[in-house]
Order: C-alpha cells, then sequence, then structure tokens
C-alpha cells in the first residue's frame, strides 16, 4: 500500500472578488498587509469584507473526502500557515502521491526553471516530482480558481499530474498523512474562526505547526499605526 498525502489549502474555499496584487509569503502578509488592504479599501468607500466570498460547508466537504479517501488507523494530521510543510510531510513520510486541494497547482511558476530555486509555498509540489520524492501530484482545484491545468502543460507532459473534480472523483485512496494549510498572505484574518472551526469539524486529532493566532481588530488602531501599515 503507498502512502498519500491528502493536501487541502483553505483558500480553496476563499473567493477574492478581485485581484489584490502579487503575494508575499512573510510574517508582514499575514496581518499587516490585510491592515493595509482594510485601509486603503476604507478610504476608497469600499466594504473590504465583501470582497472576500467563503463557500465552505465543512461537514459536506468532509463527507465526500471521506467516500473518497480512507484514512488510515493513526493517520497523523497537521496545521500550518504555509503550504511548504506539504513538502516536509510528503518527504519524511515516503509519500508517493499527493493529493491536493487548492486555489493554485504550486507547481511552480515561470516553468521549470521555477523548479531551481528553494522550496516555497509556490512551488512545493513540482519540487516533489522534479526531485523524485513522489510519483504523481493529484490537482482538486477550486471551483473559482484563476488557474487551468494547460497552463502547466510542460510540466503535464514530463511528469505524472492529474486533475480531477471531486464531484466526478469515484476513486478509494487511503491517506497516510493529512496536511491543512491557512496561506495566511491569501486568506483573510476575519475568516480565521471558520478556519478552526472547519480543521475541528473532522474530528480528528492534529497537531499545529508555525500557525500564529491572528487577532483581526481594525477598530483600535493609531493615526501612527495606520502610517506604518500603510508603508508595508
Amino acid at each position: 500500500m503507498k502512502n498519500c498525502l491528502l493536501s487541502i489549502d483553505w483558500d480553496y474555499f476563499i473567493y477574492p472578488r478581485e485581484s489584490w496584487g502579487i503575494y508575499f509569503e512573510n510574517s508582514k502578509s499575514l496581518m499587516d498587509l490585510w491592515y493595509k488592504r482594510y485601509i486603503q479599501a476604507k478610504a476608497r468607500g469600499e466594504d473590504i469584507y465583501k470582497a472576500f466570498w467563503l463557500f465552505l460547508e465543512p461537514k459536506t466537504f468532509w463527507n465526500k473526502i471521506k467516500k473518497c479517501f480512507k484514512f488510515t488507523k493513526n493517520i497523523k494530521t497537521y496545521v500550518s500557515d504555509s503550504h511548504v510543510l506539504s513538502y516536509e510531510l510528503a518527504k519524511e513520510n515516503n509519500c508517493e502521491a499527493v493529493y491536493l486541494f487548492d486555489a493554485h497547482s504550486d507547481l511552480g511558476y515561470g516553468g521549470f526553471s521555477s523548479l531551481n530555486f528553494e522550496v516555497n509555498c509556490s512551488n512545493w509540489l513540482g519540487k516533489l516530482l522534479k526531485d523524485k520524492l513522489i510519483k504523481e501530484a493529484n490537482i482538486f482545484y477550486s471551483p473559482y480558481t484563476s488557474e487551468k491545468p494547460e497552463d502547466f502543460k510542460p510540466m503535464n507532459d514530463h511528469y505524472n499530474i492529474r486533475y480531477w473534480d471531486l464531484n466526478h472523483f469515484d476513486q478509494c485512496i487511503m491517506v497516510s498523512v493529512i496536511h491543512i494549510c491557512r496561506s495566511g498572505a491569501w486568506t483573510p484574518p476575519w475568516l480565521d474562526n471558520k478556519f478552526i472551526q472547519f480543521i475541528d469539524s473532522l474530528k480528528i486529532p492534529y497537531e499545529i505547526v508555525d500557525c500564529p493566532e491572528r487577532k483581526w481588530n481594525p477598530d483600535n488602531f493609531s493615526l501612527s499605526d495606520q502610517i506604518n501599515y500603510l508603508l508595508v
């Protein structure tokens, strides 16, 4: 029986109604950048809360997952902010396959050359293939992703990469490790309570790895705070 990693990005469930530019995964992008966006949207007379739509039904999602994926008896489950952890988990658990639910493929952007960089949140899945740590990558795109499988045609032709629709997925895959990542640079902090509810609804013990709590409170910062946020 081959080991498989089930990797789920929280941004799979979040639809941004507009592009907010290029995101970088760092400490400032977790909170400061969100305050900057809040301040800028408010200055334009816009409500940033309406710019992100959560289409998640945790119970429904996990019920669908459990019809197609079977969990090993002592399955390990991890929660982090960065998706990079999936690379380490696949490596440490000798996984041959990854099943990814995400708004992004994380195969690397910029073709094969992007796989020459160190492992990061945008290329970890491609790096697993390049480093021959896994034999196959299976991607379930968010219904609202802006990406298309053909965007990665060279990689699709070179590696064993398949794209699936959960509603038409009739296989039964045994999973030995689960990773759920928040991707805080892409997902708003005011939805973190929903994120926790989503994890808890799986009803499996989990280990949190580098996923700092975010307390969203935009009503109580000073003018100097606002200036500092705008400089992010």
